[in-house]
């Protein structure tokens, strides 16, 4: 029987780590029993943890977290290397590459450049580098060619009108998208007169489309914007549910009329606390 491994702060004792989990006859049923295509959920999942910690400002937890989503690198990695395509020390070597290439701003003759040239520059050497290799993965070519469609709706969203924007294909003010919000709008009423619900889903995509767009245009997050929605509505649910509580009854026991009120006092809390 093999010792086993101790906890390292090295990135080989991980990788060997994964390596004796893959390892048939001796290894983990479940790990090797995965792909590619098996691990990739639970990577996205990661992620969203990751976020999640930071959200949360829990230093400890976006550690773990952080190692959590190091270890689907390293899994996918290893089945790469299994099927003889690359291995960890590959991935390594080409974002190190890919930062070293992206930033002439630090290792090259570009200097003193804004963060807004900064980013402008490594936008225009993507493009160079999606140029120079159009058949890299068979994704779509021209100005929105090569967004993940694997991406969160509004990320992609984000990400399309970005590369759009960036060949003239935009509004110049914000009010404008304002006025195609507004136009959205009466177009979903339309569709809600004629009972059509294909026509209020597109339509509905198209507001939301809109908004996205709206952020972009006003430099706001829409997932960090919805996310802190998404908080309010809870903090604020929360605060009716303790007041149902302390009147011995629960939100089904409730009217709307009654937690319409509470939620109209968790609002007015909300406000005397940032005074």
């Amino acid at each position: 029987m093999s010792m086993a491994p101790k906890p390292s702060r090295d990135i080989a004792g991980l990788v060997a780590l994964m390596a004796a989990l893959r390892t048939p006859g001796s290894g983990c049923p479940w790990d090797l029993q995965q792909s590619f295509e098996t691990i990739a959920p639970y990577t996205i999942e990661e992620a969203y943890e990751v976020a999640d910690a930071i959200a949360r400002g829990d230093l400890g937890d976006l550690r773990d977290e952080l190692g959590d989503l190091l270890l689907q690198v390293v899994f996918h990695a290893r089945m790469a290397q299994e099927q003889g395509a690359f291995d960890f020390g590959d991935v390594v070597l080409a974002i190190t590459d890919k930062l070293i290439r992206r930033h002439p701003h630090v290792f090259g003759p570009a200097r003193e450049l804004s963060p807004e040239a900064v980013k402008g520059l490594w936008e225009q050497i993507k493009t160079q580098e999606r140029m120079a290799r159009p058949d890299r993965g068979k994704q779509a070519s021209g100005a929105l060619g090569g967004v993940p469609l694997a991406l969160p709706a509004l990320a992609r969203a984000l990400k399309l009108q970005a590369r759009a924007g960036r060949v003239g294909f935009d509004w110049h003010d914000a009010r404008m998208v304002l006025a195609k919000i507004h136009e959205e709008f009466d177009e979903i009423e339309q569709a809600l007169e004629a009972r059509d619900r294909d026509s209020i889903a597109n339509e509905i995509g198209d507001l939301l489309f809109a908004m996205v767009n709206l952020a972009r245009h006003l430099d706001v997050n829409p997932e960090g914007a919805l996310r802190a929605a998404n908080a309010k509505f809870e903090r604020r649910f929360a605060f009716i549910e303790r007041a149902l509580a302390d009147q011995g009854k629960g939100p089904t026991e409730a009217t709307l009329a009654e937690m319409d009120s509470l939620w109209d006092a968790a609002k007015e809390n909300e406000r005397d606390d940032k005074k």
